[in-house]
């Protein structure tokens, strides 16, 4: 899938979707936040979400008072939604409206996060791309947190293909700069009570 159509689909799922109609939708995105403590930061450190979207987690970072937000998107749509529902506590957030294989960073962040993004990418061209990104954007020593469906979570998510993963395949996509820290097992319910099984990795950055 080329960049214009992967931005087709997902400016269409936002603009027909209410965000709490989605598969992927958390009130409260606790595995996230307990991996984001768990790398000990502050909050002062820059952190960045991939694929942040209309995601909680930005909101939940802020009431946390963690100052130096970016969430990045594919669809201009999902962080307009975003803005309008955080109003003025949205005004330092960061918003990016990119594409993870082609985004240019313009700076390095201490944490990365992505919930379900990477398992969008079925082209290894586009996972060797997402995983030059993360390196480029992450300093050493920071995070990488990775959550995408599991060895036994679905194989199709939103009309389209995914690829699944566990830590293992992670840490080859994301090569020796990185070492694995810890791993664990999700079961998400989505909105229409169905369960997914997700994993989340958490790698920092050694060189």
């Amino acid at each position: 899938m080329s960049d214009p159509e992967r931005q087709a689909h997902w400016e269409n799922v936002y603009q027909t979707k209410d965000e709490r109609d989605v598969g992927w939708f958390e009130e409260s995105p606790t595995i996230s936040l307990d991996l984001i403590h768990a790398t000990g930061v502050k909050p002062d450190a820059s952190i960045i979400d991939i694929g942040g979207g209309t995601s909680r987690l930005v909101d939940t970072l802020l009431d946390e008072d963690f100052k130096v937000i970016t969430v990045l998107d594919i669809s201009e749509t999902a962080l307009a939604t975003s803005k309008a529902r955080l109003r003025a506590r949205g005004a330092h957030i960061q918003w990016v409206v990119a594409d993870i294989t082609t985004w240019e960073p313009s700076q390095t962040y201490d944490v990365l996060h992505d919930r379900a993004v990477l398992h969008f990418l079925t082209d290894p061209k586009d996972r060797a791309a997402y995983a030059e990104r993360v390196l480029r954007a992450l300093r050493p020593g920071g995070h990488v947190i990775i959550g995408t469906f599991a060895p036994d979570g679905p194989e199709w998510c939103s009309g389209l293909p995914v690829v699944r993963h566990d830590a293992a395949s992670l840490g080859k996509l994301l090569g020796p700069s990185f070492a694995l820290v810890e791993s664990r097992n999700h079961a998400h319910q989505t909105p229409a009570g169905v369960t997914q099984q997700f994993q989340f990795s958490r790698f920092r950055r050694v060189h």
